[in-house]
């Protein structure tokens, strides 16, 4: 009997230990730069993608953008948009902007940025970067976005971190950067291939200009309201 304690004692601890480390930990701090932050992401043309031959800023120029809080409140401007370093060898060119529309998630719409070894995806509400730049790790290190309570006003999301490795020819995230791969893009055809940890594969289209209903993110995840608050 006493071994079931044990046991028992040892699992809650250990679930505590993972609530804490997802939910109450210190959050990253914001590393976005503040005008990208600010700006209207929806007034761009994305089919016109910029030309990465070299003649402007490395990747590991520009700081590093992650998630503020649990989600960005309108879609922000691209953060690479000064680079302009050749793509490295292997990394297959997914930058644009991307519908889904078979699968499952029809209708998620994300930007792929790339520049170099780096990779940006930004989509509803969150902001995931890998690769070298100038003001923090290459893991991405920010939030999943998905509200699971409040507490006053505040939110409470999970943390985040992941690693953006390429091989060959496909996107793979490495959970922590050392961890098994829980998503994988990749192109086939004209169509972007998405592959997410919850099972699901969706298939995406390109699309030139953000929709209306993605600019501001819809509020996600159960947001069960703890002590107080609006």
């Amino acid at each position: 009997m006493r071994w079931i304690v044990r046991i028992l004692a040892a699992v809650v601890l250990l679930f505590a230990a993972a609530f804490w480390a997802l939910f109450l930990s210190e959050r990253p701090p914001l590393t976005t730069d503040p005008e990208t932050l600010a700006g209207d992401g929806s007034r761009i043309d994305y089919c016109d993608l910029p030309s990465l031959d070299g003649s402007g800023k490395l990747a590991a120029d520009i700081p590093k953008g992650n998630t503020p809080g649990c989600g960005y409140a309108h879609f922000p401007l691209p953060i690479l948009a000064e680079c302009t370093e050749p793509l490295a060898e292997g990394a297959a060119d997914i930058r644009g902007l991307w519908i889904g529309v078979e699968g499952g998630h029809v209708g998620h719409v994300e930007r792929v940025e790339q520049c170099g070894r780096r990779v940006v995806v930004t989509s509803s509400g969150i902001i995931h970067d890998s690769g070298p730049n100038r003001t923090a790790g290459e893991n991405t290190n920010d939030t999943e976005g998905a509200v699971l309570f409040t507490i006053g006003d505040r939110e409470y999301c999970p943390r985040t971190s992941a690693a953006m490795v390429w091989n060959e020819g496909v996107l793979e995230f490495h959970v922590f950067g050392w961890g098994p791969v829980v998503v994988r893009r990749y192109l086939d055809g004209e169509q972007l291939v998405w592959e997410y940890a919850d099972g699901s594969t969706t298939r995406m289209d390109r699309l030139c200009a953000l929709p209306a209903d993605q600019r501001i993110p819809k509020p996600r995840g159960r947001r069960l309201r703890l002590f107080g608050g609006r």
